[in-house]
């Protein structure tokens, strides 16, 4: 299927734009020359665009006539925006969950598609790839099918049926590909993400304990060059994994200590007595205060268990990505809350300098220049 490569007077559409994967990338892409619309709801928090030369649609996802509307004349789509949640919460909860990730993608795609806006570059998540079932800890690749026999949150079920409408538009022919996202580290996080908000707490002096566990980390710097190669070397109908490092809560907080000069807590709770507290609190928070802030849910604490680990050989082999270092994605994150003044402790030391990162890579470069200076 022959893609449609953009010009000049075609830009680029970002859905999640304000979110942290969404935000990186329309930076990197500003940053390549690429002309970028952004694609955000007038109600939420468009913060991350202040100051953007960037072209606003404001649109809900949900609702596809606006979803087309804000896709006329556009060349290359990056599908990031989702509703993200660790908790089982009420059934509005899990409704609204649905509709966002799962008919939201669906509104995407189609628009898409009426519109000849070309290739769909979707964000999806690890927690929707699959395991082995013996070994939950050993890495999993892109063909391991997601397991449904255990308990498991609504939102992985939501990105597992937002890889279905992916997987159901390539075969008809449409041309999406798959960009699954682990856990993100970096700059650019303005609402801010739970790993976010956890870094602040520990740098204000709020985290006196932790559950350790582990689970594969992203800088944001690698799941944007990973969201490029995908659209400029992906196979349709395909997904690839991008990850940067594995990484235990422990060795998280040893990077925090390191960033902040604010010691780490060597407090640990074991992970089946955190577990069982999570389920009454979670319980009673998500039935009587939906919108209260859930640290440590019992989800998060089912998946830090499983000490997960991303296998990257697909990526690494069909597109040439090259995964940085998540010290480096930690300083780049402490040194954007610092700036936003989130950081209010006064034994926190001022972020130093983050040294460059080492280029991604000759197939990064090319995915990252400006789609009209490519060759068809």
């Amino acid at each position: 299927m022959d893609r449609k490569i953009s010009e000049p007077r075609h830009p680029v559409l970002v859905t999640g734009s304000s979110g942290h994967v969404g935000a990186n990338l329309v930076r990197r892409l500003l940053d390549d020359g690429v002309r970028v619309r952004v694609l955000s709801r007038r109600e939420s928090g468009n913060e991350a665009l202040d100051g953007l030369d960037v072209e606003r649609a404001h649109a809900d996802i949900r609702d596809l006539d606006a979803t087309r509307r804000a896709l006329e004349g556009c060349a290359g789509v990056y599908h990031c925006a989702a509703m993200v949640s660790t908790i089982d919460g009420n059934r509005a909860h899990r409704r609204e969950l649905f509709e966002c990730n799962v008919l939201g993608t669906r509104n995407v795609l189609q628009a898409a598609r009426e519109t000849g806006a070309g290739r769909v570059v979707v964000t999806g998540s690890f927690s929707a790839v699959g395991y082995d079932l013996d070994d939950p800890s050993a890495p999993s690749d892109e063909s391991m099918p997601f397991y449904p026999m255990e308990r498991t949150m609504p939102y992985e079920r939501s990105k597992v049926l937002v890889e279905h409408e992916c997987l159901r538009a390539a075969a008809i022919g449409q041309d999406v590909v798959i960009a699954t996202c682990c856990a993100v580290v970096g700059g650019a996080d303005y609402l801010p993400s739970r790993l976010g908000r956890t870094l602040c707490d520990y740098a204000n002096g709020k985290l006196h304990a932790y559950v350790d566990g582990g689970f594969a980390f992203v800088a944001a710097r690698d799941i944007v060059a990973g969201h490029l190669l995908c659209m400029r070397h992906g196979r349709s109908g395909e997904k690839y994994i991008f990850a940067s490092e594995y990484k235990t809560i422990s060795d998280i907080l040893d990077l925090y200590e390191e960033a902040t000069g604010i010691p780490r807590p060597h407090r640990r709770i074991p992970a089946p007595i955190m577990y069982a507290f999570s389920e009454v609190a979670s319980f009673y928070l998500s039935r009587f205060h939906p919108n209260f802030p859930q640290r440590f849910t019992p989800g998060a604490i089912r998946l830090l268990k499983m000490r997960r680990r991303a296998n990257i050989d697909k990526a690494r082999q069909e597109l040439g990505y090259r995964p940085t270092s998540i010290r480096a994605a930690v300083r780049e994150a402490y040194a954007f809350h610092y700036g936003r003044n989130a950081i209010r402790n006064p034994d926190a030391r001022p972020p130093s300098p983050v040294p460059a990162a080492s280029p991604p890579g000759p197939a990064a470069d090319e995915a990252a220049r400006p789609m009209a200076d490519r060759p068809a």
